[in-house]
C-alpha cells in the first residue's frame, strides 16, 4: 500500500505489498522489495535497490549522490539487501566508477545519522552504531559491530564478527574475531561475548585466542607470526580466514596494545 502524499516517480519499481508513508520521496530508476517499509520524509534517490521487508526510517537518504570529485555522473548503485534496518537521518551513497556500487547486505541495522560513503560493501548482519561515519570504500564484513560515534578512515577493512569499539578512530584494518579499542585504535582481545552468541563453543574461542596471540603477544612481526600459526596450528576456517585477511591487508592492521600499554594481557585488560 503506498499513501497519495507520497512522491512516487512512474518509472519506480514498487511491489504491490510496500508501505510508504506520506511525504516520502521515490525517485525514477528505484527498486523496493515486498513487505518493505518507508517512513515519512525519507528520500530514495535514483539507483536504489531495496531489498524485501526492509525498513527505511523517517529522514533516511538513499542512494544519494556520491561525496567525490572525482564523479563524473555514472550510472551506479546502492544496493540493499533483505530484513534491512536504515535508522533516521542515516545517508548512503551510490557508487563511483572504483567499483559502481554500494552494497549494504542483509539482516544489517544502520543507526541514526551513520554514513556509509561511496563503494563501501557492508556485509551481512553487521550493526553500524549511531553517528559512525564510514570513509569511501570501506569493507566491513558479516556480523561485525562498529558502534557510535566511530569514523572509519577510506579503503579500511573491518573483518567479520569484529567489534569496534565507541567513538573509535579507526586508520587502520581490524582481522576477524577481535575487539578495538584504545587511541591510537589496537588489539583490545577477541570479541567472545559476539561468538558465543552465535553459537561458536569454548573451545574454538580458545583457538582463536591462540592464533592473535602469535600476532600481537610474541613480539614477532606479521610475517613471521603468519609463517608460524601455519605451522604450528592446525588447520581451520579460522585460521585460515586471519592468515588471509593479514597477509592481504593493504593498510596493515591495527597495533599490538604493548605499544602504547606496555606487558599485560589485552584479555584481561578489554
Amino acid at each position: 500500500m503506498t499513501q497519495q502524499l507520497a512522491y512516487i516517480h512512474s518509472d519506480a519499481k514498487i511491489a504491490p505489498n510496500v508501505e510508504i508513508e506520506p511525504f516520502a520521496m521515490i525517485h525514477a530508476d528505484v527498486e523496493i522489495g515486498e513487505g518493505t517499509w518507508i517512513g515519512s520524509h525519507a528520500v530514495i534517490n535514483a539507483g536504489a535497490r531495496i531489498g524485501k521487508n526492509c525498513r527505511i526510517f523517517s529522514g533516511a537518504v538513499i542512494s544519494s549522490t556520491p561525496q567525490d570529485l572525482k564523479y563524473n555522473n555514472e550510472y551506479t548503485l546502492t544496493i540493499i539487501g533483505d530484513n534491512t534496518t536504515v535508522r533516521e537521518y542515516a545517508t548512503i551513497s551510490r557508487g563511483t566508477e572504483e567499483h559502481w556500487k554500494t552494497v549494504v547486505g542483509s539482516g544489517c541495522l544502520i543507526m541514526a545519522y551513520a554514513h556509509v560513503a561511496h563503494d563501501c560493501r557492508v556485509g551481512n548482519n553487521c550493526i553500524i552504531g549511531n553517528n559512525v561515519q564510514m570513509a569511501g570504500h570501506v569493507h566491513v564484513d558479516d556480523w561485525a559491530i562498529v558502534s557510535a560515534m566511530s569514523a572509519v578512515h577510506q579503503f579500511v577493512k573491518i573483518g567479520a564478527h569484529s567489534f569496534v569499539s565507541g567513538a573509535s578512530l579507526v586508520r587502520k584494518d581490524v582481522p576477524p574475531f577481535t575487539k578495538a579499542a584504545r587511541e591510537p585504535i589496537s588489539y583490545a582481545g577477541i570479541n567472545s561475548v559476539g561468538l558465543r552468541r552465535r553459537g561458536y563453543s569454548n573451545e574454538k574461542i580458545v583457538d582463536i585466542q591462540n592464533i592473535y596471540r602469535y600476532i600481537y603477544m610474541r613480539g614477532l612481526n606479521n610475517a613471521e607470526a603468519l609463517q608460524k600459526i601455519e605451522l604450528e596450528l592446525p588447520p581451520s576456517n579460522e585460521r585460515d580466514e586471519v592468515v588471509n585477511f593479514i597477509r592481504n591487508s593493504e593498510r596493515g592492521i591495527m597495533k599490538s596494545p604493548f605499544q602504547t600499554y606496555g606487558t599485560g594481557d589485552p584479555e584481561a585488560q578489554a
